[in-house]
């Protein structure tokens, strides 16, 4: 009897090819590779591809990432996200691991995390500065 049991992350991944268009909110158990374009979120619990055509207006959420293309949003990644040299992002990272290429450009604000990952408690923060000179 064959096996009918489809094992999420087991070699299989989703595409969406060039010249599509989605709008809405993608939510993938595997791999993902985008070279069309996304208009809403994205939510992969593997890797993410945004391929050299491909593009995001919206946010995403993602194990690890690796961008080649365009991205319009938040990107939250609780492992690793390499920007390529073709990569373009307009929005904040909240990362653990980032590699960035040379060429690569990130208009906006880098958060990294520790082992804790990124839904760990934020930094406190010190509006008042304590001066410790001597007077």
């Amino acid at each position: 009897m064959a096996k009918t049991n489809e094992e999420p992350n087991g070699g299989l991944h989703n595409v969406l090819a060039v010249g599509t268009l989605l709008t809405g909110t993608i939510v993938a158990e595997s791999d993902f590779r985008l070279d069309g374009r996304v208009e809403g979120e994205i939510h992969c619990k593997g890797k993410i591809v945004v391929g050299p055509k491909g593009s995001v207006k919206g946010n995403i959420m993602t194990d690890n990432a690796e961008i080649f293309g365009t991205i319009e949003g938040s990107i939250r990644v609780h492992e690793r996200l390499i920007l390529k040299s073709s990569a373009v992002i307009k929005g904040d990272i909240f990362i653990q691991t980032l590699e960035i290429e040379p060429g690569a450009k990130l208009n906006g604000s880098c958060t990294m995390s520790g082992k804790e990952g990124i839904g760990g408690a934020p930094a406190p923060s010190n509006p008042n500065p304590v001066n410790n000179q001597k007077k």
